[in-house]
C-alpha cells in the first residue's frame, strides 16, 4: 500500500510551489534590438520600424555602425546620452581642423529639424567665404563673436585650412553662424567653400582649433503617449505602422494600445500575475489533498 501524505507534507509542497513560482524566468521576448555598436537604442529611438516612438521612424540605420539617417546622408553616431537628451554625429564629408573635405551641405528633414535640431552649443563656422556672401553683407547678423575666436586662428592654427592663405596675402573671409543659418541657405548660396562644426563650445574659450571637439550635436524630446505606463508593465513602447498609434510591445507576438494585461507574458519574461500564482497554488493543494483522500 502507497504511504499516505500528511496534511505537513501538503503543506510544505505548496511552500515549495510559492518559492518555484518566485524565481524570475529569463526570456529575451522584446522584438526591439536595445544596442547596435555598444550605442544603447531607447525610446524614442529605434531600429526596426514599429519600434520606439514614430515621430523617429527611419531616423537611425544600424549595419556594423549605427547611423543617423538625413537626406543628405547618413552619419555616424557617436553616442546618445539619454539623461541630457542628446545625440552627437560625425559628418565623414565635413571638413575639420585636420582634414579638407569637398564642398558638401548638411540637410535634414523638416520633422528632424523640428524634434533634433543642433543643439545650441553646436556652432557651424562657414570657411573660405566671398566677399560677396550673404553672411558678409544683408545677413552679416547671422555671424557671431565665438568666445574670442578669429578667421586668422583658425587658418593659422589648422593644417587642413592654411591652404587658404596660398592664393592671398590675408586670410579669407570665415562666420561663425547656427544651423538655422544652413538650414535655409546652401553651401551655394553661402558662397563659402568648406565647413565644419564643433559642439560643447561653452567650454571652448581660449582652448585653440587642434583641441576643439568636431561633430554635431542634437537635442531631441522625449514624446509623451503614454509610454512610461506601457513600460511600467513591462512592455516595449511601439507603434502601429499603418496608422502610427501607441502600441505596448508585450512579447513577439502580444501587443496592447496601453499596457501589458494581467497575466500575460512580458518582456522581461516573467509573469505579472499575482492572482494567477494564487490559483495555481490552490490548485496543487486541493490535488494533493484530492490525493490523500483517495490513497487513504
Amino acid at each position: 500500500m502507497l504511504p499516505l501524505l500528511a496534511p505537513f507534507t501538503i503543506f510544505k509542497l505548496a511552500i515549495l510551489t510559492l518559492q518555484l513560482q518566485a524565481i524570475p524566468i529569463t526570456l529575451t521576448l522584446s522584438p526591439c534590438k536595445n544596442s547596435c555598436a555598444n550605442i544603447p537604442i531607447n525610446y524614442p529611438f529605434a531600429i526596426e520600424d514599429g519600434c520606439g516612438a514614430p515621430q523617429f521612424r527611419h531616423m537611425l540605420n544600424c549595419t556594423n555602425d549605427l547611423f543617423f539617417q538625413t537626406p543628405s546622408g547618413a552619419y555616424k553616431v557617436q553616442s546618445i546620452d539619454y539623461d541630457k537628451k542628446s545625440i552627437t554625429i560625425y559628418d565623414p564629408a565635413m571638413s575639420t581642423c585636420s582634414i579638407l573635405q569637398p564642398h558638401h551641405d548638411f540637410v535634414m528633414t523638416d520633422i528632424q529639424s523640428a524634434i533634433i535640431p543642433p543643439s545650441q552649443d553646436t556652432v557651424f563656422v562657414l570657411l573660405n567665404c566671398s566677399i560677396d556672401s550673404p553672411v558678409l553683407n544683408h545677413y552679416k547678423y547671422l555671424c557671431f563673436n565665438f568666445e574670442g575666436h578669429t578667421c586668422d586662428e583658425l587658418y593659422g592654427s589648422c593644417n587642413a585650412f592654411r591652404v587658404f592663405h596660398l592664393f592671398t596675402n590675408t586670410s579669407p573671409p570665415c562666420c561663425f553662424t547656427s544651423y538655422n543659418t544652413v538650414k535655409f541657405m546652401s553651401m551655394n548660396i553661402l558662397d563659402c567653400t568648406h565647413y565644419t562644426s564643433v559642439f560643447n563650445t561653452n567650454n571652448l574659450k581660449g582652448v585653440g582649433p587642434l583641441d576643439w571637439v568636431y561633430g554635431i550635436k542634437m537635442s531631441f524630446s522625449v514624446p509623451d503617449t503614454g509610454c512610461e505606463i506601457c513600460k511600467q508593465s513591462g512592455g516595449t513602447c511601439g507603434f502601429d505602422t499603418d496608422t502610427e498609434g501607441l502600441l505596448c510591445l508585450c512579447s513577439t507576438s502580444n501587443n496592447s494600445t496601453r499596457q501589458c494585461g494581467a497575466g500575460s507574458i512580458i518582456s522581461k519574461g516573467q509573469s505579472n500575475s499575482p492572482w494567477k500564482l494564487y490559483q495555481l497554488v490552490l490548485f496543487v493543494v486541493t490535488f494533493l489533498h484530492t490525493v490523500m483522500m483517495i490513497l487513504s
